[in-house]
């Protein structure tokens, strides 16, 4: 089985690492997207990301539970990723449930993975006293 997940992903966090403990445990392949830096840009403001997509990217590349990593522009970028890589599984984060997720229709199964404790990027640029837009 072919499990996916994607995101951002600009400062890793434990909540990245149980996510990718928890997709990898789903199947025999996890497969990481990750958003292109002027899609991130434009959802998340210009002072983002902190690090580029080729720096993300690489960190990933050596995380022990992700077998290969993506990055993506658009949607239909997104959507090209999971027919192109006969995508099983999407995982997701549980504040999902219930709304439209990009992606769905190109895969067999969406599952939901519970945030853990406050674990998140935004928080953690909050502390550090940045400005998030």
């Amino acid at each position: 089985m072919i499990v996916w997940t994607n995101g951002c992903y600009d400062i890793l966090h434990r909540g990245h690492v149980e996510l990718f403990k928890y997709a990898n445990s789903l199947g025999n392949k996890l497969i990481v997207g990750i958003d292109s830096d002027q899609r991130v840009r434009r959802s998340k403001g210009t002072s983002r990301p902190i690090n580029t997509q080729e720096d993300r990217k690489c960190v990933l590349e050596s995380i022990r539970w992700i077998d290969q990593v993506c990055v993506f522009g658009s949607d239909e970028e997104l959507e090209e990723c999971l027919t192109q890589n006969n995508v099983d599984i999407m995982v997701i984060g549980s504040d999902w449930k219930g709304k439209q997720v990009i992606g769905q229709k190109c895969v067999k199964e969406v599952c939901f993975f519970d945030r853990i404790k406050e674990y998140s990027t935004t928080n953690i640029l909050i502390k550090q006293g940045e400005r998030y837009e």
